[in-house]
């Protein structure tokens, strides 16, 4: 069985008093969980995904496993997730292979995988990842409504959702798309998405940054 990632968000009508309280306890040790290499959990970002403003009601898991049946084992029998599945009233678990992935998370990039030409066709996800400089937020932040209008016009895109670990400071997106066509037309030949990559590189707006490409294996969806 070879490697995935994963992605669980938790939905919350109640309870969110307690899931914002989760997101400052680290209830997760990863030594103590079989399989587990690296995870986070995430807040979300408010209005269409990217804001200032949390979305108090969306909460993350991240994880990466040596296999699929080690992830299972550990949402079906951690207390700490088995919780979390209780307490939100909707979860939404992507699955992921790890295409490809430059850069760092916390001075490691814990996503390795090898690209197939024949998984070109297949659903696509991106992940960004970035801790921005003090000197650079004001410039980030401002940049940051053009970006959305920008992925909410592309074509190809099915969902996206800014996550992070700390508001301000450390921000990531997640986006699924139709395939890794309509992610290279989006990067390469969007123009004002460029001008912001462009812009970030040359301005140094970001202390650590990663991206990562994955196909989309599974996307789940349960309601209680």
């Amino acid at each position: 069985m070879k490697p995935i990632t994963t992605i669980t968000f938790y939905y919350f009508k109640s309870n969110r008093f307690w899931a914002f309280q989760q997101m400052g306890l680290n209830p997760l040790k990863r030594n103590d969980i079989p399989g587990l290499t690296f995870f986070k959990f995430l807040g979300t970002g408010g209005g269409k995904g990217f804001s200032l403003w949390p979305d108090f009601s969306t909460y993350a898991f991240l994880g990466v496993w040596e296999n699929k049946l080690m992830f299972e084992n550990c949402m079906n029998h951690h207390p700490v997730l088995k919780m979390f599945n209780s307490k939100s009233q909707k979860q939404r678990t992507l699955i992921l292979k790890s295409i490809k992935s430059h850069g760092k998370w916390n001075e490691i990039n814990p996503f390795q995988g090898e690209e197939s030409i024949e998984e070109n066709h297949l659903p696509a996800v991106v992940l960004t990842r970035a801790t921005l400089r003090w000197n650079k937020l004001f410039y980030f932040w401002c940049a940051v409504p053009k970006a959305s209008k920008a992925i909410e016009k592309a074509k190809g895109v099915q969902f996206y959702k800014g996550i992070g670990e700390w508001p301000l400071i450390q921000q990531a997106t997640v986006s699924i798309w139709d395939n890794f066509d309509s992610v290279q037309k989006f990067a390469y030949r969007n123009q004002d998405h460029s001008t912001i990559v462009k812009t970030t590189k040359k301005e140094k707006w970001y202390q650590e940054e990663l991206f990562s490409r994955f196909v989309l294996l599974s996307d789940e969806i349960n309601e209680r």
